[in-house]
């Protein structure tokens, strides 16, 4: 008899209280270390958080992933439980953490490891793609053989309006970011599905308003080959007004059947600072 199939999730698939219960996901938090002291990613310590440390004292948090041992002790309660865990991680050309997941699943029988390729709610759509089988009933090697092909069609992108949290970061060099402040560039950066890196794609120029609406339209306008089944908005806080702009784009250039609108959690906002903001969805 097949057993009962638990789910888990990296924090990074920035889904929210909502969607988190809704699809009973259990959630297991990035650690975001700020002065000295480590926090769980949207436990002890929320982006707007950050943001206020960083204005204050011009000190961004860092980023660690978690280990292999502490994924052993986090899904050991539910396997010995009697059930399957499927645990979706961080893309493994972004961090570790796959990595640290898949050496805790050679040593636990029962803990079966899904590399999203993906960050946000790229790895989202695919902790949701995982939810919506376990409801209906799939075995867990159909579920792990459909869901990591679906990683592949996971389309994610967003638009940042500033490169100064990349640049305190040490991901951008200077002159590229004050060459983007003088332009009023906005780059797009766009998440690469065969080995789940970041790459630069199109960078938009003028006011924020304007690069959201023309980056909506190059994602969605003409388009065929996009599921219509949901798309995300997710953003690092961001103002209601930009939210809506982007939120009628969207409905403008395409109908889907759900638009979720979310906001990042802190591992993505301390790299990329606010107003990002990116669509997200899965290409048929």
């Amino acid at each position: 008899m097949a057993k009962p199939i638990i789910l888990c999730a990296d924090s990074t698939c920035d889904l929210g209280e909502q969607l988190i219960k809704k699809y009973n996901v259990h959630i297991l938090p990035m650690h975001v270390n700020l002065e000295d002291k480590t926090y769980a990613d949207g436990v002890d310590l929320k982006p707007d958080d950050i943001y206020a440390v960083y204005k204050e004292k011009n000190i961004l948090p860092t980023t660690s992933a978690t280990n292999m041992d502490e994924y052993k002790e986090f899904v050991q309660p539910f396997i010995d439980a009697g059930n399957d865990v499927l645990y979706i991680n961080l893309g493994s050309g972004i961090s570790t953490t796959h990595n640290s997941c898949r050496l805790a699943a050679e040593e636990t029988e029962g803990l079966y490891v899904i590399d999203s390729g993906n960050l946000s709610t790229g790895m989202g759509l695919v902790v949701i793609a995982a939810a919506e089988r376990i409801a209906a009933g799939m075995p867990i090697q159909q579920i792990l053989d459909e869901v990591r092909a679906l990683t592949k069609r996971v389309e994610a992108s967003f638009v940042l309006d500033t490169l100064e949290f990349l640049h305190k970061g040490g991901r951008c060099s200077t002159l590229a970011m004050l060459g983007a402040n003088m332009l009023k560039l906005k780059p797009c950066i766009e998440v690469n599905n065969e080995n789940s890196t970041m790459t630069v794609g199109k960078k938009y120029r003028g006011s924020l308003e304007k690069c959201l609406e023309e980056y909506v339209s190059d994602r969605l306008q003409g388009r065929e080959d996009i599921d219509t089944t949901r798309i995300f908005i997710t953003h690092s806080g961001i103002s209601d007004e930009r939210l809506q702009l982007v939120r009628d784009a969207v409905c403008k250039y395409m109908s889907f059947d759900e638009v979720l609108v979310t906001r990042a959690g802190c591992t993505i906002s301390a790299h990329c600072g606010p107003n990002t903001l990116g669509i997200l969805f899965v290409r048929k």
